[in-house]
């Protein structure tokens, strides 16, 4: 069922970010539109930005994002990451927080970012309050040591593996310094979540002292929400 959900997510994005990219002027404003595309193309301004999520660490993700502005209203936002230790977790999404405890080893595992961008107000530079479609791919993975009847660790490892598919929807507000090129992106939003899970779960029986292990697959959507905040320098 995972391919034909994800296929959907994907006709999904195209479908919306086919929709989002629209730029259509009124015609009262055809002039000043045409002005202010003829001063994007040739005035300085920045136009690439590099940004850093520090929120999202807490996740157990480390992305570096890269956006580039392609109209004075549009811009294609690009993440390349990997996902290591999650510190917070939300159990509704699926991400829960990793064990601190000797026999959990955790594995980096890609992690990249795919996003649509459209401002609401015309600028020649990327910036105020902003709606994205973004697509969003995640694995958090870790072996679990299995533990003897002594409580002593075996040669025997299960694998806990979560891989997310996210298509989401989001509303945010991007500010240039005064002075400088650095700046702020806040964001929030909603999204589908399409979750293909091996969930591995200890648990210690206080009566004889002894561990068990289930092992879960689980496949499914849900919605999940988002907020955060990146910190980014432009050129």
């Amino acid at each position: 069922m995972r391919p034909l959900r994800l296929s959907f997510l994907c006709l999904l994005f195209v479908t919306a970010t086919s929709v989002f990219a629209q730029d259509k002027p009124k015609t009262g404003v055809v002039l000043y539109r045409d002005r202010l595309a003829q001063q994007f193309d040739t005035v300085k301004v920045v136009k690439n930005i590099f940004k850093l999520n520090p929120l999202l660490f807490f996740r157990g993700e480390i992305p570096l994002y890269y956006e580039r502005a392609l109209t004075p209203r549009v811009s294609a936002e690009l993440a390349v990451g990997f996902t290591a230790r999650n510190y917070i977790g939300n159990t509704l999404s699926g991400d829960d927080v990793d064990s601190f405890s000797r026999g959990t080893d955790i594995l980096f595992r890609p992690s990249y970012h795919v996003g649509l961008r459209y401002y609401l107000r015309d600028d020649l530079e990327p910036q105020g309050l902003y709606t994205q479609f973004e697509f969003v791919h995640l694995e958090y993975t870790k072996d679990i040591t299995v533990k003897g009847p002594t409580g002593d660790f075996t040669e025997e490892k299960l694998r806990d593996e979560r891989v997310f598919d996210d298509l989401r929807l989001l509303l945010g507000f991007q500010q240039l310094a005064a002075s400088s090129n650095w700046l702020f992106d806040f964001y929030g939003g909603l999204g589908l979540r399409s979750r293909d899970m091996t969930i591995v779960d200890e648990q210690l029986d206080l009566t004889n002292n002894q561990y068990s292990y289930t092992v879960e697959d689980q496949d499914d959507t849900v919605i999940s929400v988002f907020l955060g905040v990146k910190v980014g320098l432009g050129f």
